[in-house]
């Protein structure tokens, strides 16, 4: 069942450097080999090229390729999520032991009081030859933040919580919690001279409803799609002359303007390591196709008033195709059209999302991406509720529906033109 191995995948990767390495586990599994660092253009095979440990490309190159005619099929998602962040001096002493953290992205602040977090991220260890990265996963509740009773102050009543004095994570009694991190590792405390570390949330998700229709769990903003486009790219075999790309980035949720995010030149990068040529790779890429997946907001079932009445997707109705007039999203009325061709040759469902006008909505990686790579494309997603709060909602349909349409997004045979798509 794709929702269980969805689960599988999120539960292993409580960071986007987690989220790299399992999709690394995955590809390697399936063949693909790390980019040749000697300078020279990628040829053909199934290679992946990572950047900072938290951002990957994987592309799949066929034998032969003609330049005149090749194109690119590219998929995008992101792999962090909202968490707490801890600073460099991260811990406070006092009457009790706390974490000095920070908030990472758009938290629903609320959800994360009085609940078990666990610990993960990165370290960076010094070691007789020099620093090496090691990643690190606490699978276990360290810490949680405490709200405070109703009984001193009153918190049914619009109370907004300050990260600064109302989310200051409970650690313990006395202690250092990198002590723990060193013992996980098997070092000397002293050894850790860097961290990237988060409190994320603990426990594994779990399908729930009376036919097993929905998801409950972490992350599902965006490690879902993340398993979908590596599922569809993974499980399908690319037409003659098409080059197969699914690009895994970090930091969406704090604008994408990073080293590893999809606002940086990591996509141009391995395009042209691919076709060195710039006039080849221009006209590859106005033949090419774009998705953007990121999670979308279902209509509420407490609040259906939030959403536009005409374009508010539900679970597990299928993938939804989202736009805006604003340009949040890359979609228009032909790449729509065009992804829900191929949604329909798959016998996959979609449905569109679109905000009420009252309200600005998010943008995703699309938009950003295009500015390093121009590229005819569209944002989609899985509809979910809760986006952002510790514990989101999915439909488990919806996975196995994604799936498919990315499997079909990469196999079907079509040609693009400057005035519309022909099947092959």
């Amino acid at each position: 069942m794709n929702a269980e191995l969805l689960l599988d995948l999120i539960d292993r990767s409580p960071t986007p450097f987690h989220a790299v390495a399992t999709a690394k586990d995955l590809l390697t599994q399936a063949g693909y080999a790390p980019v040749p660092t000697d300078g020279t253009p990628y040829g053909a095979g199934l290679w992946y090229a990572e950047r900072n440990g938290s951002a990957l490309i994987a592309f799949r190159i066929p034998e032969n390729i003609n330049p005149a005619t090749v194109s690119f099929r590219i998929s995008a998602a992101h792999g962090d999520s909202p968490c707490f962040r801890l600073k460099p001096n991260h811990q406070l002493q006092g009457t009790y032991s706390r974490l000095n953290t920070e908030v990472y992205g758009g938290s629903i602040y609320h959800t994360w009081t009085d609940v078990p977090l666990a610990l993960a991220g990165r370290v960076t260890v010094r070691e007789e030859t020099g620093l090496v990265s090691r990643l690190v996963h606490l699978n276990r509740p360290v810490a949680v933040i405490p709200n405070t009773a109703p009984h001193l102050r009153p918190m049914n009543s619009g109370l907004e919580l300050n990260p600064a004095s109302d989310l200051i994570p409970l650690f313990g009694a006395s202690g250092d919690i990198l002590d723990q991190v060193a013992a996980e590792l098997g070092v000397e405390r002293d050894a850790i001279v860097g961290q990237d570390l988060s409190l994320v949330s603990y426990g594994k998700g779990f399908v729930f409803g009376p036919e097993g229709e929905y998801i409950f769990s972490p992350r599902l903003d965006d490690l879902e799609c993340v398993f979908t486009c590596l599922d569809g790219l993974l499980s399908s075999r690319s037409p003659e002359n098409v080059i197969s790309l699914f690009a895994l980035f970090d930091n969406e949720e704090t604008g994408s303007l990073s080293y590893a995010g999809a606002a940086s030149t990591l996509m141009r990068d391995v395009l042209a390591r691919i076709l060195p040529d710039e006039g080849q790779r221009q006209d590859a890429l106005a033949r090419s196709f774009f998705v953007s997946a990121d999670n979308g907001h279902a209509i509420h079932p407490n609040h259906p008033e939030l959403s536009d009445a005409k374009n508010a997707p539900a679970l597990n109705g299928g993938v939804v195709l989202k736009y805006n007039a604003s340009l949040r999203y890359v979609s228009d009325g032909f790449t729509g059209a065009l992804f829900g061709e191929i949604c329909r040759r798959a016998d996959v469902p979609v449905q569109i999302f679109a905000n009420r006008s009252d309200k600005p909505g998010g943008s995703t990686l699309g938009r950003l991406s295009e500015a390093q790579v121009p590229l005819r494309g569209i944002d989609i997603g899985a509809a979910q509720l809760a986006m952002h709060s510790a514990r989101e909602t999915a439909g488990s349909r919806d996975v196995e529906y994604l799936s498919r349409a990315m499997t079909a997004f990469y196999s079907e045979n079509f040609t693009l033109s400057a005035d519309g798509v022909q099947w092959n």
